[in-house]
């Protein structure tokens, strides 16, 4: 490949998929464009650690040395303004282009806007970048603050920033936390953690508008009229993936780039991977988008194995975590569909994990505090065990499982 492999997006998956490259023999020219002036970081600690120590810096993905090292071409603070499938090139959004052979897009995905009266006020941020971690963190001083949104970003800085000793408000539009990302017995139980806390929570409720004086936010009015003071408005509603540069380029998009199983997209010259990537999950038969390190970095290894003539379908059994306040919170699977739950451990002890079922197959296990149930879960989910639901409070899931797997036929060598 002459012109070689040009990745969009510098985050986890776009980091990851030139590293692949080249540990898959792949000699070619491989540039990495970015559209932060940071070498890429890290993005989990932006709502923890990092918001808590003012002289915090980002964690790097890789030491700057990396980049030359591997014969990857870094461009930072750059961005591209459009795919010219016909003359395989990328136009820049500051003049020039770059020529291609392959494309992979790593763009990622951006927090979810609210159209409120007040969004345009100083001091109403959202979390996606270095950048806004560090507005936030400046802003956080604020004695009052209101976050809109009671999702796995919105919570985890809710709780950051309580055990500051911020008075904290969390407003969900559902009627329950983590309504699209945990079970009901999980919500009820981080619910009753920050309310002990001191978190104030209101669901069911939306605001209206945000109210300001001389250009800071003040205050949130509710859809009740109750009028929340405010220093600091944060807006954790979810992100859309960017999809845009794909969709404008002819490329089929639907809820993100949709991709195949080796991650290629309808042009078959064009990777996307990551958050913006949508595609037929082999364990739940779904279309699925997910946001998650691991399933960005599984998916730029795989799509570097594509592009380097393997033809590996994606078979990565997903899983996620946060850490909210004195609780790890760790996924594993896909709950969707499931028709049968079992609660092992005790929620009172902080210490729990359901195992969700769909008829006798274990098709996912969220844990509270319970790491081991995690990493055993990965296991038996990859491998094709489901424990028997009525005996996983008293049973050694781990010898059920060995036992299990002294049975299984071996492959020829």
């Amino acid at each position: 490949m002459k012109n070689g492999v040009v990745i969009i997006g510098a985050g986890h998956a776009g980091v990851q998929a030139a590293a692949s490259l080249r540990e898959e023999g792949f000699d070619g020219p491989v540039t990495l464009i970015g559209d932060e002036n940071e070498l890429p970081y890290h993005k989990p600690p932006l709502s923890k650690a990092f918001m808590k120590d003012a002289d915090a810096k980002p964690q790097m993905l890789r030491a700057e040395a990396f980049y030359a090292n591997g014969r990857i071409e870094l461009m930072l603070g750059s961005s591209v303004e459009r795919i010219d499938l016909s003359g395989r090139r990328l136009d820049l959004s500051g003049g020039g282009h770059i020529a291609f052979d392959r494309v992979i897009l790593a763009t990622g995905s951006r927090p979810r806007t609210l159209a409120l009266p007040g969004s345009d006020l100083a001091r109403v941020l959202s979390l996606r970048s270095v950048a806004d971690a560090r507005a936030i963190r400046e802003a956080s001083g604020s004695d009052d603050i209101v976050v809109l949104g009671g999702g796995f970003i919105g919570l985890e800085i809710a709780a950051t920033l309580a055990a500051g000793g911020r008075r904290v408000t969390v407003v969900e539009a559902q009627d329950r936390l983590l309504a699209r990302a945990a079970a009901p017995v999980i919500a009820a139980h981080v619910r009753s953690r920050f309310e002990a806390s001191g978190v104030r929570l209101l669901t069911n409720t939306t605001i209206e508008r945000l109210q300001g004086q001389n250009g800071h936010v003040t205050a949130a009015v509710t859809s009740s009229g109750e009028r929340l003071p405010a220093g600091l408005v944060l807006i954790g509603v979810g992100v859309v993936p960017n999809s845009e540069l794909a969709e404008a380029a002819g490329i089929a998009v639907a809820n993100g780039i949709r991709v195949d199983p080796q991650m290629r997209s309808s042009q078959p010259e064009i990777l996307a991977i990551g958050d913006n990537a949508n595609f037929r999950h082999w364990l739940s038969g779904t279309d699925v988008r997910l946001e998650s390190v691991q399933n960005a970095t599984d998916q730029a290894r795989l799509a570097a194995r594509t592009i380097t003539g393997h033809e590996d379908a994606y078979r990565s059994v997903p899983w996620f975590w946060s850490d909210i306040g004195d609780m790890k919170l760790q996924m594993v699977g896909l709950a969707a569909g499931s028709d049968r739950s079992v609660v092992v451990g005790e929620a009172a002890e902080n210490r729990f994990s359901v195992f969700h079922y769909l008829g006798d197959r274990l098709i996912c296990i969220e844990s509270v505090n319970r790491p081991a149930d995690h990493m055993l879960g990965r296991k038996m989910l990859a491998a094709g065990f489901s424990p028997n639901p009525a005996t996983l409070a008293s049973d050694d899931l781990k010898a059920q499982f060995a036992a299990w797997q002294q049975l299984q036929p071996t492959e020829p060598a």
